[in-house]
């Protein structure tokens, strides 16, 4: 019998946790695999004492007892080490023995999650339902009055440009005004969002590297990756590879100075470089790299002591307006690079992009406007934060692109969308939404960790222990015991695979709107929804 001392207000049973491990008893032959793999220690062996009654059919025999001792595996209840649901014990039994299963009512755990006075964080999920962007279709189709190309027999590439884009007249104007023309580079319309080295694991950032690579020198497509705040690894910035690589420059310039310090030294610019304002799954909040990931590596890219969180402030203490901010880190990145590499901003969404974009407007520094909606985020940030904060992408993309057709300038100053593109698996359809919203070009970064490494998080809240270094698969982990269980040769194989499946997957789309030479971008006409206040929302079409 349970005594009273044992039972305290936070105790709880395995009924009460979302996840409750099953063993079998039969099939397990204790070799501890399940045990030793468990990111969070939620399950342990233990020793389990049964009773076991002998009786006769003899009236006159005593009635005798014993107890059998057996070994098997117990899970633990306290919240410290409630099970995440990721299910590497399953995947390490050789005897099919254990497997997670979901419990049957609403958990009792999110009550003691924040033991120690502290907020709950986890990895970069917000619990919304659906997509706005899955509910598009693409309705105009060419029949007879447009040439229609298929994309299975007609060979044609996609591209965008990223970069500021003057008429000939001012181009000519400001040559003679500057002596320099603003650069523009050319790049594939799906970019790899931010995710820095030490939000991601060495050999996760490695396998990426590979990929982009592969796909730029071996297919010939030019597709970017964004380093994410807190610089990159020396040897990258003296490398011919960052020709691929979008530098970011955040509000914690964490990393800055081993990237100012790499300029004289490196081989070839990068493609561009990004400052981040904020992030879309934490707006105004600023991003968090725990101190469980920074390792004397991470530590010292990024300037700073080992062991200790990095919160990045959402913006710097010398940048009061994005006039004074286009003024102090735009043209200075210009100027760094020589007047070579495009630099633009990235904000987060929220209702106030319109007066960031029409500031930028009247700045011929600023190389585009990325924008970050609610959904995205692959990092660590408070569960207040990530679903009760946030603007979705859809409307702010297409609210700055029509206020860009009223001023002319449309093709002039590239957006880029990110935030819950391919949330649900359809990548290429939910970017080639927001391309005819009005977006040059998409950013992804929670669906490359999902298709590229295996992520085990989901949305409702399975693992997403992405912000503590526990990744069960290493993807996130700084800690050398999980991040090598990930190849990154394999990483790289499947990013090739990603972005292959995604070309064939757009193509597919835009062909049969008779564009085979340019992006649809704008081509809002093409889209109809069945949701009468989100289609005069965005300005497309009412359809059911």
């Amino acid at each position: 019998m349970l005594s009273n001392a044992a039972i305290t207000p936070s105790t709880l049973s395995v009924k009460d946790l979302p996840w409750q491990i099953l063993w079998n008893k039969d099939k397990c032959t204790l070799c501890g695999k399940c045990t030793a793999i468990c990111p969070v220690n939620a399950i342990e062996l233990g020793v389990f004492r049964k009773r076991i009654v002998r009786t006769s059919l003899d009236t006159g025999a005593t009635q005798s007892s014993d107890h059998n001792i057996f070994y098997g595996v117990r899970q633990k209840t306290d919240p410290t080490y409630s099970c995440v649901g990721c299910a590497m014990c399953t995947l390490v039994c050789p005897n099919d023995a254990i497997i997670p299963a979901r419990s049957d009512e609403a958990d009792k755990l999110r009550f003691h999650v924040n033991r120690g006075g502290q907020p709950r964080t986890r990895g970069g999920r917000r619990n919304v339902p659906g997509s706005l962007l899955d509910q598009i279709k693409f309705i105009r189709i060419s029949m007879l009055t447009d040439p229609a190309l298929d994309a299975g027999r007609h060979e044609f590439e996609l591209r965008t440009l990223l970069g500021r884009v003057l008429p000939p007249e001012e181009n000519l104007k400001f040559v003679e005004e500057n002596g320099w023309i603003p650069p523009v580079r050319e790049i594939y319309p799906l970019i790899i969002g931010g995710m820095s080295f030490g939000a991601l694991s060495p050999n996760m950032w490695e396998g990426l590297q590979m990929g982009v690579a592969y796909l730029n020198e071996e297919l010939g497509m030019p597709v970017r990756i964004s380093t994410g705040e807190g610089g990159c690894p020396p040897r990258l910035l003296r490398s011919r590879f960052l020709k691929y690589v979008i530098l970011q420059i955040a509000s914690g310039y964490f990393g800055w100075d081993e990237i100012i310090h790499s300029i004289p030294e490196m081989k070839v610019d990068p493609c561009a470089i990004e400052i981040k304002y904020g992030q879309g799954a934490k707006p105004g909040d600023g991003g968090l790299l725990m101190w469980h990931k920074v390792n004397s590596l991470i530590a010292a890219i990024r300037g700073v002591p080992s062991g200790i969180s990095l919160p990045s402030p959402p913006t710097h203490q010398t940048q009061y307006s994005i006039e004074e901010s286009v003024a102090k880190m735009i043209q200075s990145m210009y100027m760094a690079w020589g007047f070579r590499v495009p630099v633009y901003p990235k904000i987060s969404g929220t209702s106030t992009a319109l007066a960031v974009l029409n500031n930028l407007t009247r700045n011929p520094y600023a190389a585009g406007l990325a924008i970050d909606g609610e959904d995205g985020g692959t990092g660590a940030a408070y569960d207040v934060s990530m679903n009760h904060m946030g603007h979705p992408v859809a409307s702010n993309i297409r609210d700055c692109y029509l206020n860009l057709i009223k001023i002319g300038m449309q093709n002039e100053i590239p957006l880029f969308a990110a935030g819950g593109v391919g949330k649900t698996g359809n990548l290429a359809a939910n970017a080639a939404a927001l391309i005819m919203l009005g977006a040059s070009g998409v950013q992804v970064g929670k669906y490359i960790m999902e298709a590229a490494a295996g992520c085990l998080g989901s949305e409702s809240d399975r693992c997403n222990i992405c912000n503590i270094d526990l990744c069960p698969k290493g993807i996130t982990s700084q800690d050398p015991r999980l991040y090598r269980r990930l190849d990154p040769e394999q990483v790289a194989q499947r990013v090739v695979d990603v972005f292959i499946s995604f070309d064939i997957e757009l193509k597919k789309i835009v062909a049969p709107l008779g564009r085979s030479t340019s992006l649809p971008i704008g081509m809002s006409d093409a889209l109809g929804i069945n949701d009468r206040a989100a289609a005069d929302r965005l300005s497309i079409k009412y359809v059911v």
